[in-house]
């Protein structure tokens, strides 16, 4: 039977001090009493937790090294993001290790042991599904604010985030539908729960409500950021009684899957639905038809998260300032058009 390793909770549950106290003897002993120290250092070594590794790499050394979590290597979104991420360390001292939380996900120590272990100074995330318990450990620890996340985050956190301004994506999105003419705009989200699903699919429905168009359920279809779900989602729109003229995907993954799934089905991509994606990655500009979509400036976002990183492990005042969305822009291709002229509807247009 595999246990859990034990925890710097554990140890101060041993020790009947809080985690932080565990923290400090643990990095700065000498900011604590000598009877604290060894109740602490015995709770240790009673519960087995890294007592041979935690005093030494926890001190004032360093291992010139930061960590980047990336949900899923596989992932052609990503290859920018690393890219930028590349670039902003290049020329310092830190190496860049890459840990891909899907196929090997993040257990609610493992984060930390990182740190313990002296194998890394800072973290990038590119992961919003971190648990509160991993993020926790990491605040107790003493290392909470040596994390930045990039991308995604985790809801109600202290961290600092680099993000892109996905509500804005969203609204340009809908914006430049309704100017082509259509009326009728169906959207495939992201996985339920997700940062980026809840941003963007509030972008789109104060931009719908603002230009007062039809908002019907089942317009609203869950995807995942996949191919599959937006070859899926396509069948669902083929079998509507009263189809979109278009539709805004939650990511450009989704969209290629859309149109191939549409295409099978016998609609024409624009001719009789238009389609607009989200990410703008390299495939976009040569799929066929190539894709009008929301681009990402990826390699900014990478660059930036590797300077606040920076920042944080030099101690510099500013890195605790907050960082504004990156900007997106509207990229137009040839997957979007005015709908069909029996569809067109024109009412008056808001303010």
């Amino acid at each position: 039977m595999i246990t859990k390793p034990p925890t710097i909770q554990d140890v101060a549950r041993a020790a009947n001090v809080s985690a932080a106290t565990v923290s400090r003897v643990l990095s700065n002993p000498d900011l604590v009493s000598d009877r604290t120290k060894e109740a602490v250092l015995q709770a240790i070594q009673s519960t087995g937790y890294r007592v041979n590794q935690a005093a030494r790499n926890l001190r004032m050394q360093r291992a010139n090294a930061v960590l980047v979590l990336v949900p899923n290597l596989g992932k052609p979104f990503y290859s920018g993001i690393l890219a930028g991420l590349s670039e902003g360390f290049s020329g310092t001292e830190y190496a860049v290790l890459i840990a891909d939380t899907e196929s090997n996900p993040m257990q609610d120590s493992a984060l930390a042991g990182y740190f313990l272990d002296g194998r890394i100074d800072g973290a990038v995330s590119l992961d919003g599904q971190l648990s509160a318990a991993t993020l926790q450990e990491c605040v107790d620890l003493g290392v909470g604010d040596r994390i930045v996340f990039l991308c995604e985050w985790v809801a109600d956190q202290p961290f600092p985030v680099i993000s892109s301004d996905n509500a804005h994506g969203a609204r340009l999105a809908i914006r430049h539908l309704y100017e082509l003419g259509h009326r009728k705009i169906a959207h495939v989200t992201g996985p339920d729960g997700n940062v980026l699903t809840n941003a963007r699919r509030e972008g789109m429905v104060a931009e719908r409500a603002r230009l007062g168009l039809p908002a019907p359920p089942d317009w609203i279809i869950r995807g995942d950021f996949s191919l599959e779900s937006g070859h899926e989602a396509a069948a669902r729109i083929l079998a509507m009684k009263d189809r979109p003229t278009a539709v805004f995907c939650s990511a450009d993954m989704v969209a290629f899957g859309l149109i191939a799934g549409l295409t099978a089905g016998g609609l024409r991509v624009p001719e009789d639905i238009s389609v607009v994606g989200f990410d703008d990655i390299e495939m976009s500009e040569y799929f066929v038809p190539a894709l009008t979509t929301i681009r990402q400036d990826r390699h900014r976002m990478g660059r930036r998260a590797a300077r606040v990183l920076l920042d944080r492990l030099s101690r510099k005042p500013a890195a605790h300032t907050p960082e504004a969305p990156i900007p997106v822009e509207l990229i137009l291709r040839n997957s979007t058009a005015p709908p069909p002229a029996r569809q067109i509807r024109s009412p008056r247009r808001p303010a």
